[in-house]
């Protein structure tokens, strides 16, 4: 396949996950085709300068890969700002691209879903971000549809659909009434809103949700595997952005994906699996209070 789009790999303090990670996509079948650019952030506080200097000697040493890049920051600019930064670099020259953090485990034909779902879409303007990650759904479903939320662990897309991404809070909240909301929440079945409220709060930092919301407001849908590409190492407490829960853990799926689906419109049976896996992923009155005292044992 020629052609490959380019690989962002934003790092920052966590040399085991950042590992594991490289180490995944160097079994990819494109790997060696590809080219990686890699993110590395500052420290924000000095307790983690040991951590970005243990993780930015890690990545002087990548190989396996048509060419490794790679963009030390002088500062701390965060993940959100950084992924923004990098995409909209990397989308201007190559005009797509395949975006991981440092705690997804891919299956190694991972890159080749990517390319060929960028290959595949590259004139569908409606078709605006390809997910990798997948709940752990129960359903059979077809081996990709669409669906209109943006998923961020392993993502891809194109300057055509990025071109869109606005990420003033303000100026996306004013475009949505009590049916968007509704609909952007899966009917409330996941709390979506609350995280644009949050952010507009200063209470998190997420470019995700900016994206989705983006991606909705333009009438946008995402194409997604029915299992999982990827898995998220990060739920283990590490991360700025981690906790220790573990209702999103997959078992990635080894096979190559070959199947895309011609009729560009959400699937119905995919969006009710999703939904049905949204409403009760939290379990029982007991596992939510077990999984309390666990998230906050220190």
């Amino acid at each position: 396949m020629q052609n490959l789009a380019p690989i962002a790999l934003f790092v920052y303090n966590r040399p085991d996950h950042t590992r594991r990670t490289i180490s995944h996509l160097q079994k990819n079948l494109l790997a060696e085709d590809s080219r990686l650019f890699i993110f590395s952030d500052n420290a924000k506080y000095g307790e983690d300068r040991q951590k970005v200097d243990e993780v930015r000697a890690l990545i002087e040493q990548t190989e396996g890969f048509k060419s490794v890049k790679i963009y030390l920051n002088a500062i701390n600019y965060g993940l959100a700002q950084s992924i923004i930064n990098g995409v909209s670099l990397l989308v201007k020259e190559y005009g797509k691209v395949i975006v991981f953090e440092d705690d997804l485990l891919s299956s190694p034909y991972t890159l080749r879903y990517f390319n060929d779902a960028l290959e595949h879409y590259a004139e569908e303007e409606k078709v605006m971000h390809i997910g990798a990650y997948m709940y752990p759904l129960e359903e059979k479903l077809p081996q990709t549809f669409f669906y209109r939320a943006a998923t961020s662990w392993g993502w891809a897309t194109w300057q055509r659909a990025w071109k869109n991404f606005n990420p003033d809070i303000d100026a996306l909240i004013k475009q949505f009434d009590k049916p968007k909301i509704h609909a952007f929440s899966i009917e409330g079945s996941m709390n979506f809103w609350k995280q644009m409220k949050e952010f507009k709060a200063g209470k998190n930092n997420s470019w995700a949700i900016r994206w989705y919301a983006s991606i909705f407001l333009n009438g946008g849908l995402t194409l997604n595997p029915a299992k999982s590409l990827i898995q998220n190492i990060g739920h283990d407490g590490s991360g700025v952005h981690s906790n220790k829960e573990d209702m999103y853990q997959v078992q990635v799926d080894r096979h190559a994906v070959d199947f895309f689906p011609a009729e560009i419109t959400e699937n119905p049976e995919a969006y009710a699996a999703i939904k049905h896996f949204l409403q009760n992923r939290k379990g029982s009155l007991f596992a939510r209070i077990k999984r309390f005292i666990l998230k906050n044992v220190r």
